[in-house]
């Protein structure tokens, strides 16, 4: 219980604190005319109320990510609590914060061409392609997996909520942001919030009361708890599994939506690092109630071993904690999460792409002749089996992260600023990605080798990184 009180409270206490220094740190300010007062086209350049575009950039990250992640996640035990605080305060949600300003300072221009600025055309290319293929990946697999959810609330065949679900992401993408994601978001933000809140109260009751036991971070539990060990390895796997909570690439392709309707670089804390901050709160919310509610991170396991989803998981939480109407309005909440970033994934998707091709899209027809291959291509993506592809967006994640942080390392380096708010963590996770393709399971995209392999590799991989990162700056100075 303490454990969790902490975390919680840290994460509070870094978006006041760490937060504020990471924005002088970066210079925002209010005197610099942000892209929407200049670049004006009612679509996607258009004023909106800072507090309507921090419930979209909320919901844009926050898909099933620190939901169904986090429970993954805690089946390796509290350790789970130390990579959801440190890795959110100190890497998601200052990744999530340059991002977004880099874009501002940028005309709002997507992550591909943020990146080939600072790293070269040939990156922006690879950024391109990996991004168009992340967001298709995670557009897709949010239409199936909100449908199926909902088939299963409502006692209905899946493929009615598909199509509803299909033809809303179409109007999302197509449409000005003000017109359905604007006026939309606000009501959905109400259920995920609703959903967070009560489950997080039940946790303190139940843990104050004695009804709960909540597993605590101590040094007999910082170790590796899953059930399968041998191929579950705590590092790198964790850092992969717990990816949103704690640091996504994801986040870096949405947050250029909201910087082209910010009027105001002071919004950029609260908007881009408070987002973040909140969502790794409902992370932390997520994997302290898994393990509760089976009794700790065994009892998860044991669960997860006798055939329990993180769907089945959350399902039987709701119900069993809030009651029938309570686990409605929840289950609506956690049903929310992937639908409100599978439409910006498709309308992210489309900007990248109109972006790479210079393609303006205030007409409405230029908007639909982006579109429809899309669409076109998800739709036949949405008749098979998905779940292969879908695999490797975790690491996809991460590596989209990693390249991010390099972006932003090479900013701050190019404007005379100190780099390792953003070189440190960027090595960090180089190192993460490398030891996980050396070392993970085949069917998980990994190569298989052995740690004593991997973990040599990957250290030598992430430092050579830094050097030759480190080397060129230096040069350019």
């Amino acid at each position: 219980m303490l454990t969790f009180i902490i975390s919680i409270g840290l994460l509070i206490v870094a978006y006041f604190t760490y937060g504020k220094f990471v924005e002088r740190f970066f210079g925002a300010s209010s005197t610099i005319a942000t892209p929407v007062k200049r670049l004006a086209d009612g679509v996607d350049y258009h004023e909106l109320k800072p507090w309507r575009i921090f419930v979209i950039q909320f919901l844009n990250i926050a898909g099933l990510g620190p939901i169904f992640g986090a429970i993954l996640g805690a089946a390796y035990g509290p350790m789970a609590y130390i990579w959801i605080v440190i890795g959110c305060i100190f890497m998601g949600a200052t990744h999530d914060y340059f991002s977004g300003m880099l874009s501002i300072r940028h005309d709002g221009t997507s992550l591909p061409d943020i990146v080939g600025k600072y790293l070269g055309n040939n990156v922006r290319k690879f950024m391109t392609f990996f991004t168009g293929f992340l967001l298709l990946a995670v557009g897709v697999s949010f239409v199936n997996g909100p449908a199926d959810l909902l088939g299963n609330l409502t006692n209905m065949s899946m493929t009615p909520w598909l199509y509803v679900i299909f033809a809303y992401y179409i109007l999302a993408t197509l449409l000005p942001i003000d017109k359905i994601i604007g006026k939309i978001y606000p009501f959905m933000g109400l259920a995920l919030i609703f959903m967070a809140v009560a489950v997080g109260s039940y946790l303190l009751y139940g843990g104050f009361s004695g009804k709960l036991y909540i597993e605590e971070l101590t040094f007999d539990t910082m170790k590796n708890m899953h059930a399968d060990p041998a191929n579950n390895i705590l590092f790198p796997m964790l850092f992969i599994v717990i990816s949103c909570g704690a640091i996504s690439g994801f986040h870096a392709t949405q947050s250029p939506m909201m910087a082209r309707c910010m009027t105001d670089e002071k919004y950029g804390r609260p908007i881009f690092y408070g987002a973040m901050i909140s969502e790794g709160i409902v992370a932390m919310i997520w994997a302290t109630a898994a393990m509760a509610y089976f009794g700790g991170a065994e009892g998860l396991n044991a669960a997860a071993t006798a055939g329990k989803t993180p769907a089945i998981i959350v399902d039987a939480i709701c119900n069993s904690w809030l009651g029938r109407f309570g686990a409605i309005i929840a289950i609506i909440g956690v049903v929310v999460c992937p639908i409100t970033s599978g439409d910006t994934a498709f309308r992210s998707m489309r900007l990248i792409i109109a972006d790479a091709l210079k393609f303006n899209q205030k007409p409405i027809k230029n908007r639909l002749i982006v579109s429809i291959p899309i669409f076109i291509i998800a739709y036949l993506l949405c008749n098979v089996d998905f779940s292969t592809i879908w695999k490797y967006v975790g690491i996809g994640n991460q590596v989209l992260a990693t390249i991010t942080l390099w972006t932003a390392a090479t900013y701050l380096a190019k404007n005379g600023k100190a780099h390792w708010m953003m070189s440190i963590p960027a090595t960090f996770l180089s190192i993460v990605c490398t030891t996980y393709f050396l070392i993970a399971p085949y069917k998980v995209g990994g190569l298989y080798l052995s740690p004593s392999i991997g973990y040599p590799i990957g250290a030598i991989v992430g430092i050579g990184l830094f050097v030759l990162f480190f080397t060129k700056i230096t040069k350019n100075k």
